[in-house]
């Protein structure tokens, strides 16, 4: 299984996993004009619009909790801005329509939900947002819990990371595979890559302790890494800044992760 997803900077589809590539993950990127309309029906799946970069409206309705708008949200111009972003949690069955107002970049991250117990769809404003920073010296990134597992949702997680110039980041290398809580849960994840400036590129690689799977990937501005299992760390080349959009999910909704404990040690140096 190829684990990269190439991007287009070309077409209004930035970047598409294909729906089969991953058991519990899906994810898409848009680029939209003034006026241009994206329709979202998640059908089965709970939704998590991100709203990356300018303005838009988002217009929806569900059956049970009826129609409802979220209008002119947006306020920052680029991921690399020091801002969180706008986003909406929709619960499965809703039908959306994301409305652009002038030149907007939006994400759609979906992933299984219960219909058997329909959380309401809500707007998540940046203020409400968790901001960290991890790691320490060329360790270092930048955090924004967009989704996380300490809001609601059925099993979606979502978060975004800055990453500077020269920096390594999901690292030292972890892995989130296994159905062994409290010590680790089994969490399927999705990368979405951004680099400033565009023509950059990072590098991830992605394996297992038994080297089942061992794919290292020149990653580039709009690609997508998927990691189904196993580590996945990223390091970047000096002189470009890295985003990453985060998406997990998996049978239950907790972040317990595994370092490798090969590197290990680099948390104690």
């Amino acid at each position: 299984m190829d684990l990269l997803v190439k991007g287009s900077a070309d077409s209004r589809t930035l970047v598409q996993v294909p729906d089969d590539a991953l058991e519990y993950v899906g994810f898409a990127a848009y680029r939209l004009n003034e006026g241009d309309e994206l329709p979202v029906n998640g059908q089965d799946k709970e939704v998590c619009i991100v709203l990356l970069s300018g303005k838009a409206t988002i217009t929806a309705n569900h059956a049970q909790k009826g129609s409802f708008a979220w209008e002119n949200i947006g306020d920052r111009q680029s991921v690399f801005e020091d801002k969180s972003p706008y986003a909406a949690y929709l619960p499965p069955a809703t039908e959306a329509r994301v409305i652009a107002h002038g030149k907007a970049e939006v994400a759609v991250c979906l992933a299984p939900g219960n219909p058997d117990e329909t959380l309401p769809p809500r707007l998540i404003e940046p203020a409400t947002m968790k901001r960290s920073t991890r790691g320490k010296d060329a360790n270092t990134r930048y955090v924004c819990d967009i989704l996380p597992d300490t809001a609601e949702a059925h099993s979606l997680l979502v978060v975004e990371v800055i990453t500077p110039s020269g920096h390594s980041s999901s690292y030292p290398p972890h892995k989130h595979d296994t159905d062994d809580l409290p010590a680790q849960s089994f969490l399927e994840e999705s990368y979405y890559h951004r680099l400033n400036p565009s023509q950059g590129f990072v590098f991830q690689r992605v394996y297992t302790d038994d080297r089942s799977i061992d794919q290292a990937m020149a990653v580039e501005n709009n690609d997508v890494v998927l990691v189904p299992k196993g580590y996945h760390p990223v390091c970047v080349p000096w002189g470009y800044t890295s985003y990453y959009l985060n998406v997990m999910a998996g049978p239950k909704r907790i972040w317990k992760f595994h370092n490798d404990p090969a590197h290990e040690w680099l948390l104690q140096s």
